[in-house]
């Protein structure tokens, strides 16, 4: 894992993900920006306001496979492959998890959940696009807050497997 003090800008303060990746020593960078709640789309709002393109911004979305809660991280420039995701997991169904259960479990409220810092720890599948790119962002654990790090990092901090389990 690349060893690095955070670099933070926007001013804001701490989040569970970003409390996790600073005693990891990891190296990452918050990007905060001002949430619209009449957008559309979480992710595409957050590829927008920081400029970056949505292949690189990446969403959190919390399944259940076979009964058991699963976060699957993909692009936001595509969505999630259920079958693809139950596979990478030796799984044989996946459905979207309720809205409140992925709230209650990761401990972060829709468009703000992140795959760092969640209240209980689920199995993490991340879309093998994000090693293509030296860094990605992710939530940071609330609406209008991104962390950037590099992939291998996240994959590394929530013991992630990387599977091809985005769709364009």
């Amino acid at each position: 894992m690349a060893k690095k003090q955070k670099k933070q800008t926007g001013g804001v303060g701490g989040t569970p993900a970003t409390v996790a990746l600073t005693a990891a020593g990891a190296a990452f960078t918050v990007h905060s920006y001002e949430h619209d709640p009449t957008h559309p789309s979480y992710g595409e709002e957050a590829a927008e306001a920081m400029g970056v393109c949505p292949e690189r911004v990446f969403k959190t979305l919390v399944a259940e496979v076979d009964g058991e809660l699963t976060v699957a991280v993909v692009p936001v420039s595509g969505s999630l492959d259920l079958k693809a995701l139950a596979a990478a997991v030796s799984g044989k169904r996946a459905v979207l998890a309720d809205p409140a259960a992925a709230e209650r479990t990761t401990g972060y409220v829709r468009g703000g959940i992140s795959p760092l810092g969640q209240r209980k720890r689920l199995r993490t599948v991340l879309d093998d696009s994000a090693a293509r790119h030296p860094t990605i962002c992710v939530s940071a654990g609330r609406r209008g807050l991104e962390v950037e790090l590099a992939p291998g990092d996240l994959a590394e901090l929530t013991a992630a497997v990387l599977a091809p389990i985005g769709r364009a």
